[in-house]
């Protein structure tokens, strides 16, 4: 099965075409990874309530073990210090939760901007590629079969008479020629029916 067409000026439309889908493809996925990006830094505050709210149980824990040690009040001083190291773990909790929920959103909204643009692209793109390699790939089996040639030059005659100008017109003219079997008629027909779809004979 061909990829691209035998005759430059198709194939180069086709280059083109894959280039272009090519490219808008990469530019949508660096488009969704620059705004994951933008998204993250939202994630900052969160990621500074955490440090911060760690490193404030983590002084607190430490100042309650300090007051523990002092004689007959130490248990009394180091309740309320404890409860106020927890309620800072607590700080740090939010602080990582407001993280992971700026990074569902950020992910989210990433796959979205990826999968939608990508989709459409690949549904303007693909089918008329796989429509042409089906075709063509018909058209050369049908060169290769008996009596193709036949229907190649049918199929000339039957299509747009543009491509028909350039031929020269026997006596009776090009369809009274392929029903007579001309050889020489029906091979500039079937060359002109491979030209149409971007084949060489």
């Amino acid at each position: 099965m061909r990829f691209y067409a035998q005759t430059p000026a198709r194939r180069n439309r086709q280059v083109l075409v894959d280039l272009i889908a090519v490219l808008l493809i990469a530019m949508v996925v660096w488009g969704a990874l620059a705004v994951r990006e933008t998204i993250m830094l939202l994630a900052e505050p969160g990621r500074k309530v955490e440090s911060s709210g760690d490193s404030l149980a983590t002084e607190l824990g430490n100042a309650g073990d300090a007051a523990s040690n002092v004689p007959f009040v130490g248990g009394l001083l180091r309740k309320p210090l404890q409860s106020a190291a927890d309620a800072s773990t607590g700080f740090a909790d939010a602080g990582e939760s407001l993280q992971q929920t700026v990074s569902h959103v950020a992910t989210l909204t990433t796959t979205v901007l990826i999968v939608v643009p990508v989709a459409f692209v690949l549904l303007l793109w693909l089918p008329p590629r796989l429509r042409w390699m089906r075709r063509s790939a018909a058209v050369r089996r049908l060169v290769d079969a008996p009596g193709g040639a036949d229907l190649l030059a049918l199929r000339a005659l039957t299509g747009p008479p543009g491509d028909l100008t350039a031929l020269p017109v026997p006596p009776g003219g090009l369809a009274d020629a392929w029903r007579r079997g001309d050889q020489h008629v029906i091979a500039d027909l079937s060359e002109v029916a491979l030209r149409r779809i971007g084949l060489r004979p």
